[in-house]
């Protein structure tokens, strides 16, 4: 199992990035060449160059901005997963123990790209951790097509400020921190059954427009438009059932 992640995570960077900061996301997939047809069309992603295992990276002109990976479980689900920066990789795992929370893959290395791992917090929400190398990261985003937000839907949203904030300080609450990451109740969107979880959410210029866009590829929506505190927001699902939403600033 472990192999296999790190075959396929192209995980993403941290470079000079406070710790805590997302830098990276990826999706599972069943099959990646449907996934490059729909967010090609849709974000106007392009995928060529660094191909690592069954991932590929995906680019907005020219820049790395996620990382599409064949899902080689059919137990595993179908899903963006958001990777937060970190210096010390095995430190941070350490702390994310004695928080209470849970060290889903032990740091693995990845073609000497960086150091990566997977976790989940108290309430079982998966996240993942990125110490870089050779890879920093995001070449871009705030910006239509582009990583713009990761939100955490949390049972206790008390409780989740409190796991992270101890974990990543700095980039929640220390000076001048821009996190890219908020915390909000599972059903302030979802039905209460929902699980806890990370949502990506990438930029658009026009939400509606977008939401258009997903379901003529073949995707769904989920919920919204609707407006939050950080923006418009649609919450979607591609046309393999992987959720993430549409942010217009």
């Amino acid at each position: 199992m472990a192999e296999n992640r790190a075959s396929v995570n192209t995980a993403g960077g941290g470079g000079g990035v406070t710790e805590g900061v997302p830098c990276w996301v990826d999706a599972q997939l069943p099959d990646v060449d449907a996934g490059k047809r729909f967010y090609g069309e849709l974000f106007g992603w392009t995928f060529r160059g660094e191909a690592y295992g069954s991932s590929v990276w995906a680019r907005l002109d020219g820049e790395p901005v996620a990382a599409l990976a064949h899902k080689t479980d059919g137990r595993m689900p179908t899903v963006w997963t958001v990777y937060f920066a970190t210096p010390d990789v095995r430190a941070t795992v350490r702390r994310i123990r004695t928080g209470g929370g849970q060290v889903v893959m032990d740091p693995f290395p990845v073609d000497g790209l960086g150091v990566g791992a997977l976790a989940a917090d108290p309430e079982g929400a998966v996240f993942g951790l990125w110490q870089p190398a050779a890879h920093p990261g995001f070449g871009v985003r705030h910006r239509p097509g582009a990583f713009a937000w990761a939100q955490l839907y949390a049972r206790d949203t008390e409780a989740a400020n409190t796991f992270y904030g101890h974990l990543f300080h700095e980039a929640l609450f220390g000076p001048g921190a821009e996190p890219d990451f908020g915390r909000a109740p599972v059903t302030d969107v979802f039905p209460e059954v929902m699980p806890p979880h990370f949502l990506v959410h990438f930029g658009v210029e026009d939400c509606e427009a977008a939401v258009g866009a997903v379901s003529r590829l073949g995707g769904r929506v989920q919920a919204g438009p609707f407006s939050a505190s950080y923006g418009i927001v649609a919450v979607v699902t591609d046309n393999q059932g992987a959720s993430f939403a549409l942010l217009q600033r």
